[in-house]
């Protein structure tokens, strides 16, 4: 591999891991077996790496997030990019990244991630105004809102995950995302016909 990728995606990984502020050239280093001298020559500061390394991480994320963007039916896009397999403990690569003070602080270090969960947004907003628009969910619905909060129901599943070393947050969160989306549908001439029934039955039983 060569070597200054090499260096990004160790970069990356120990990101990942274990943020930017813990993870320290001498880790990079390390891990990847590339000398000082070469670190330096493709990236003089941490600083420099750490936003190779994050872009990097962008690019991962992105490609998934685009299976909203494919053909077919809107709501099997939406359901397949939920319950896409993902590795709860681990979290986020980006999203991860907010939880780190010196990448907050940093505005040359924040953009990437904010680049990507904009991204990752308008991806949303279009699949969901496709399910509006196909009768898949009630006309009444705001998918610039939707958007927002079936990505904070991701990333929030990720951080009560890695709370409780244990992935059953995570999907519950994300099945739960898709049992509220599934009853945002509108009802259909028979869902219609069963009120006036259900209502009588309810009467009958409480007189």
């Amino acid at each position: 591999m060569e070597t200054r990728q090499l260096l990004v995606e160790t970069m990356s990984e120990l990101m990942w891991e274990r943020g930017y502020a813990d993870t320290s050239p001498r880790d990079v280093r390390e891990r990847s077996g590339v000398g000082q001298g070469s670190m330096y020559h493709h990236f003089p500061t941490k600083r420099d790496l750490a936003v190779a390394a994050l872009e990097r991480n962008v690019a991962d994320l992105l490609p998934a997030a685009s299976e909203l963007d494919g053909p077919g039916d809107p709501m099997a896009r939406i359901e397949a990019y939920l319950m896409r397999s993902r590795d709860a403990l681990k979290g986020c690569k980006v999203g991860r990244m907010t939880q780190d003070p010196q990448v907050r602080e940093d505005p040359v270090l924040l953009a990437p991630v904010a680049r990507a969960f904009a991204q990752v947004h308008l991806s949303w907003v279009k699949v969901l105004s496709e399910a509006v628009a196909a009768g898949e969910l009630r006309h009444d619905l705001d998918p610039e809102r939707l958007a927002h909060t079936l990505m904070a129901v991701l990333q929030g599943g990720y951080v009560l995950a890695i709370a409780q070393q244990d992935p059953g947050p995570f999907d519950d969160a994300r099945t739960g995302a898709l049992d509220l989306l599934r009853a945002a549908a509108p009802l259909t001439p028979n869902d219609e016909n069963k009120k006036p029934n259900d209502e009588n039955k309810k009467r009958k039983g409480t007189s």
